[in-house]
């Protein structure tokens, strides 16, 4: 290959859509390795785009895709296959009693897209509450939910997006006198400044039950189900956002069991597909019928693709058979022990937070002042690269740099062990 043509068409004929690149040509992947145009294996910390549970090329979705590329992958939108149907069974198994009805789409800007015009539809309203740091996705109205980035220069968004203060335990300024998070004064806060912005239509409330493009922020135990008491006192649909924390991330299968709350809706993607475009929106038949009546439109091009169904009843199947949620738990459990270990050794770890194998490790100045280190959040960043392992980590404004670590729930205790140790050891190259 010629690595200077490569990047010289790249930079000739890409649109830039966000940072930078990774300096490396990118080869094949396997397992819990990308492996680049050298031949050099890279661990992967990202599972992809925080997507491939199953990791890279696992034999039971390769031979999936194949036989339903060979024999049913795409169909007119109006028909049914029994892919799709099957997929819609098996995921209703795997949910609260209530979550029965499914829509099965592609990525989860479309997922968040459609949950939101259901939640208008039913209501007859039209105001969304996320979080401040909050990613759904850059479509129209998943974009206007969205307040971590890419806000400006676009015109005016959606109307009706209305925020909440993002509970991150860390760096809240909402404060018992011991020091610790006051959550709950927070809460109510934020919907006090809800119900003073509100035009009287409010929707829905869209969360995520850890943020991770916001900084891997897992709100405490509790605070979903105040959130859910809040939403319930307004009228306002509870959607939850489950594309990163899906299908075992978290150690349970979806976040929100941890809390007992049950949303209106629930958006699947990244790991419903395991790397994948899969993605689902499930609410009740109450939400469905009234939504029918009044005439819900998603008429997409790849809505209720039978390839996506197989591939997403695959990751089901592999996920339940090879017990990955509980596997998740544990190598989280190990994962959170080394991380601490870090933060414990080094003046820069200001935080380590998150469950199962969606956790984040926040860069600082010092301990002390919390100041954001940016500068050394890119040094570690290429350290880590040049010793093969991939690293993401966002940059948020009044943030330190912050790691995100989301492994495939298959990744080997070796490999994982192997990968917080080139962490260890490109950070301390860096202080």
């Amino acid at each position: 290959m010629d690595t200077a043509k490569f990047w010289t068409d790249a930079e000739h004929h890409l649109i830039r859509y966000g940072g930078t690149f990774v300096p490396r040509i990118i080869e094949r992947a396997s397992g819990s390795h990308v492996y680049d145009e050298r031949g050099r294996a890279i661990l992967d910390f990202t599972s992809g785009q925080m997507s491939s549970v199953l990791g890279h090329s696992h034999p039971d979705v390769v031979a999936t895709v194949s036989s339903a590329v060979a024999t049913l992958d795409h169909l007119y939108s109006g028909m049914l296959s029994e892919p799709v149907v099957e997929l819609s069974v098996e995921l209703a198994a795997t949910l609260p009693d209530s979550l029965t009805k499914v829509l099965l789409l592609t990525t989860g800007a479309e997922s968040n897209e459609a949950a939101i015009k259901m939640a208008k539809l039913f209501t007859g309203k039209y105001e969304i509450v996320s979080f401040d740091r909050s990613w759904h996705g850059m479509t129209s109205g998943a974009a206007s939910a969205t307040f971590s980035a890419g806000r400006r220069g676009y015109g005016p968004p959606m109307p009706g997006n209305l925020t909440l203060p993002t509970p991150n335990a860390y760096r809240s300024p909402f404060r018992h006198s011991d020091g610790s998070h006051d959550w709950r004064t927070e809460l109510e806060y934020g919907f006090s400044i809800v119900d003073a912005q509100s035009a009287g239509s409010l929707a829905a409330c869209l969360v995520e039950p850890i943020l991770s493009s916001g900084g891997i922020i897992d709100p405490p135990p509790g605070y979903l189900a105040r959130l859910k008491e809040l939403c319930v006192e307004r009228g306002i649909l509870l959607i939850l956002d489950e594309a990163q924390t899906g299908i075992g991330r978290t150690g349970t299968m979806y976040a929100f069991q941890r809390d007992g709350v049950v949303p209106d809706l629930l958006t699947l993607s990244k790991t419903l597909g395991a790397g994948l475009p899969v993605a689902a929106v499930v609410t009740s038949d109450e939400i469905e019928s009234v939504c029918h009546d009044r005439g819900f439109l998603f008429f997409t091009t790849h809505v209720s693709d039978p390839l996506a169904a197989s591939v997403a009843s695959t990751v089901l199947t592999v996920v339940q058979r090879d017990g990955l949620v509980d596997r998740a738990e544990q190598l989280g459990r190990h994962l959170a022990t080394r991380l601490a270990a870090l933060r414990d050794e080094h003046d820069q770890v200001g935080d380590v937070r998150g469950r199962g194998l969606l956790q984040g490790i926040e860069l600082v100045a010092d301990k002390v002042s919390k100041a954001p280190a940016d500068d050394l959040g890119a040094k570690v960043t290429a350290e880590c690269l040049e010793r093969g392992l991939h690293m993401n980590i966002v940059q948020l404004p009044g943030m330190g740099g912050i790691f995100r670590i989301a492994p495939p729930l298959t990744i080997t205790d070796a490999d994982l062990d192997a990968g917080v140790d080139i962490l260890a050891d490109s950070l301390a190259a860096c202080l």
